[in-house]
């Protein structure tokens, strides 16, 4: 029987299909982030949101070196 919200088309074959074929690879340290539409138009790649990320940890790490020896904690 099929769904009533099927919204594949008839041409799509999936019968050859190997369920978990890539779930080894994803389980060894894939971290995964969905990035909110806004921000994700901003960056064309994850190159350039790791590039981002990385000077602004830079930057957080050079102002907190400047006020305390605290160190941000991790979660």
């Amino acid at each position: 029987m099929k769904p009533k919200n099927d919204d594949l088309k008839p041409e799509y074959d999936f019968s050859h299909g190997i369920r978990g074929k890539y779930i080894s690879r994803l389980a060894e340290g894939a971290n995964i982030v969905v990035l909110d539409s806004d921000v994700a138009s901003i960056f064309p790649d994850s190159a350039s949101v790791n590039e981002a990320l990385r000077a602004l940890a830079q930057i957080i790490h050079a102002r907190s070196d400047k006020r305390s020896p605290r160190r941000i904690k991790h979660t």
